[in-house]
């Protein structure tokens, strides 16, 4: 019995290795591609991750900005003006009263000296009058010298200035901006991971996707080998005599709707690919194949017996720890609570400390000098408010509301990770038992097929015998490739659940 089992093993893998042998071969147009392979193109393709990695570098900037809130801030200005007027210091009774003084002042002087004048001689009094009329041309030349040493000549006026201005105290909302900045920045490092483990489970759910419709397709081109086989043995029953055309049309029957079956799975092997292709980045009409396509089996024997693979720690904390999800809601929650902070600073007073050095020209300190003139300056601000009638009370206890919600949220989402970490747990340990019990169906179900083949060709079987058998064969076989392949998505959701996908 042992020897027969072997012998129908054997011829079962030769036909499906003569069937993959003659499948068409591109030459070296195929491309092997490795799960590592796919997950790297698809990390290095990824539209998403990339825009998840300028956002990066965009929150890393705006950081190192908000830490240059700390220093002195220094601006240069400089200005033009042209007026049509000129600044005077004098008004204009004062400048005609200094372009006349030596007149008013000698006329003054004459009205004093008339009474002493008509006693002396009229040559002597005409000497006084040219002496007077003399100082008097003096004097007013001297008036309009000190109108003209009064004029500013602002028509044109040159004007600049360097100032320093250094934060000494506001409030707290520098330390708040930049603590948010940091913030920002673990979001971006974090929806990074969250978007590059998303990437990967897709990538790991198309993989093998394709390769579990590949070994369908290998499954269905043995079945159809083997109905058309029985078919031929009952179309020679049929030609003897031994059997009615009606066997003979439910075993074409049979033929046709493995036949119809292979085209479906090679029609979603196709599309598989397709999707997977453009996942990694590659034409859709790229000629791949996968190097676990042409493995029969997925897991060997040890890996089952130790439990289909690799043991995965499935402790909720660890996926408190690593899920970039919940390192996102803290985040936020960190987030809110420090632009409370920075609202708060709006009922503080800030103290600024000011410095400088500015010029004009016409120089106002040295008499309006047409040339440029400079002083230095220090000063400190304090702003203090009085009153906002309640503005950053109100918004204070808005913003207080909107951390407590990012709390109950990421409690909310905490409880989530726990309850799916344990069903990723259970689904897990299901597909192990899956397996087990699928490759023990697959024993029976060869043995049973031999055993009805033996009958059928002793002629104490039918061919619904052998049918039926077919179909069980077919039916185990898929099953084990499904359990294979839910070993596999199992334990890359609890991976993904557990936050450590890599």
């Amino acid at each position: 019995m042992k020897k027969r089992k072997s012998e129908w093993t054997m011829m079962v893998r030769a036909v499906m290795l003569g069937m993959l042998l003659s499948l068409p071969m591109a030459g070296g147009a195929q491309r092997m591609l490795t799960l590592d392979s796919c997950r790297a193109m698809a990390l290095r393709n990824n539209k998403q991750m990339g825009v998840a990695r300028i956002k990066q570098e965009v929150n890393t900037n705006l950081r190192k900005s908000a830490r240059t809130q700390y220093l002195p801030k220094v601006n240069a200005l400089g200005g033009y003006v042209l007026m049509s007027r000129e600044m005077s210091l004098l008004n204009d009774d004062q400048k005609a009263a200094l372009r006349n003084m030596g007149t008013s002042a000698t006329g003054k002087l004459q009205d004093a000296l008339s009474p002493l004048m008509s006693h002396l001689p009229s040559a002597t009094q005409d000497k006084i009058g040219q002496d007077l009329g003399q100082f008097a041309g003096v004097l007013n030349q001297v008036g309009a010298g000190l109108v003209d040493g009064f004029r500013t000549d602002t028509r044109n006026m040159f004007a600049g200035a360097v100032t320093v201005t250094q934060p000494v105290f506001m409030g707290g909302a520098i330390v708040a901006a930049n603590k948010m900045a940091d913030i920002n920045e673990q979001i971006a490092a974090n929806s990074l991971e969250m978007k590059r483990q998303n990437t990967l489970y897709n990538i790991e759910q198309a993989y093998w996707q394709v390769v579990s419709l590949r070994h369908k397709q290998t499954l269905a081109e043995s079945y159809v080998a083997l109905v058309r086989k029985l078919n031929g043995d009952v179309q020679k029953m049929i030609d003897q005599g031994v059997a009615t055309k009606g066997d003979g049309l439910s075993v074409s029957v049979r033929v046709n709707e493995a036949e119809m079956a292979l085209t479906q799975v090679t029609d979603g092997l196709e599309l598989s690919k397709m999707f997977l292709c453009q996942l990694c980045g590659l034409p859709e009409d790229e000629q791949i194949v996968l190097a676990d396509e042409e493995r029969k089996e997925l897991f060997t024997e040890a890996q089952i017996a130790e439990g289909a693979g690799a043991v995965i720690p499935a402790d909720a904390s660890i996926a408190l720890e690593n899920r970039p999800e919940l390192k996102v809601l803290q985040n936020t929650v960190d987030l809110s609570s420090q632009a409370t902070n920075a609202l708060k600073a709006g009922n503080m007073p800030q103290v600024l400390l000011t410095g400088g050095y500015a010029v004009t020209n016409p120089n106002t300190f040295n008499g309006f000098e047409k040339k440029f003139g400079g002083v230095w300056n220090m000063a400190v601000v304090v702003r203090v408010p009085v009153w906002n009638w309640g503005d950053v009370k109100y918004k204070v206890r808005a913003s207080k509301g909107t951390t407590a919600m990012a709390k109950l949220e990421l409690d909310d989402a905490r409880e989530m990770v726990n309850l799916q970490v344990r069903q990723n747990n259970f689904k897990v340990k299901e597909a192990q038992k899956k397996l087990t019990m699928a490759l023990s169906n697959v024993a029976n179900a060869e043995e049973n097929l031999r055993m009805a083949n033996l009958a059928f060709k002793e002629g104490t079987a039918s061919h619904t015998t052998v049918m039926e058998a077919q179909t069980a064969w077919n039916q185990a076989q898929s099953q084990k490739i499904d359990a294979e392949i839910g070993v596999k998505l199992s334990q890359v959701e609890l991976e993904k659940a557990l936050g450590i996908l890599e």
